[in-house]
């Protein structure tokens, strides 16, 4: 069998450190205005962003990718099975905990930034469907078209009184490229960061054993965490926040970016 040199040296890669998750992640600042361009991923089937579904609020766990979503077999997805068609108020609860909350990434080149290359932008359903419509306003054409899509200008604010930040999107009105160097843009199309380096998938084994330790308490900390004491403090089900987040930080994504963190 032939080595696969090129995944060696990703791997190398990440065991030196040259990947950073923190580097590979981009996120807009409270009461600040950015233009970002969206770049397109090269591996997503012309899609111009791709979706994450996450389980949260499992025990000590920060946050574990949902297997069902790649094909694969998911302990989570059958526990919630067998939680529904048990039909009892309490089974009902426990199975909502258990839901899977989505997180929608795009690849963008934030303006006055480029040196720091393409990083991802995560965000929830708000943002995500005001960006869809924008992708389906025929005004505006293709906005990632690296020759003449349109920059899209992002502002964070926190209405007086809101619990969260508002993360509002608007196209340029002029048309744009991505970059004058030709050269510049190829690299920046083979520099997105790659979720799936970033997001490691844990084994139908390993799951299990979370859930399990979950649901008997095995997993409680010295503070007497209970299980499943993660709630939804916002409408936007796309994230899930303690009391203890949502008294630290000022919007959904700055929680879900800490929350994702490794230790």
């Amino acid at each position: 069998m032939a080595v696969d040199f090129d995944a060696i040296r990703k791997k190398l890669s990440q065991l030196s450190g040259n990947t950073k998750k923190k580097n590979a992640f981009w996120r807009p600042e409270q009461d600040s205005d950015y233009s970002v361009r969206i770049v397109p991923f090269t591996d997503n089937e012309g899609q111009p962003f791709k979706e994450r579904y996450f389980y949260y609020g499992i025990g000590k766990n920060r946050g574990l990718l949902a297997p069902y979503q790649f094909g694969k077999p998911d302990p989570f997805q059958e526990l919630i099975t067998k939680l529904r068609d048990e039909g009892s108020k309490e089974s009902y609860e426990l199975a909502k905990k258990l839901y899977p909350k989505m997180r929608a990434y795009a690849a963008v080149i934030v303006r006055g930034e480029e040196a720091e290359g393409p990083r991802l932008w995560s965000f929830g359903k708000m943002v995500y469907q005001q960006l869809l419509n924008v992708m389906l306003d025929e005004d505006y054409g293709d906005i990632t078209d690296p020759s003449n899509g349109r920059d899209i200008k992002v502002k964070v604010t926190k209405p007086p009184g809101a619990q969260w930040a508002k993360t509002e999107v608007l196209p340029r009105g002029k048309q744009t490229v991505l970059s004058t160097d030709e050269s510049q843009i190829e690299t920046w199309l083979n520099e997105v960061p790659d979720l799936d380096e970033i997001y490691a998938l844990k084994s139908y084994e390993e799951l299990e054993k979370i859930i399990n330790d979950w649901l008997t308490g095995a997993d409680e900390d010295d503070l007497g965490t209970e299980k499943g004491g993660s709630s939804e403090s916002s409408s936007d089900t796309s994230n899930s926040s303690s009391s203890t987040t949502s008294q630290t930080h000022s919007d959904l994504d700055s929680a879900f970016e800490d929350l994702m963190k490794d230790d």
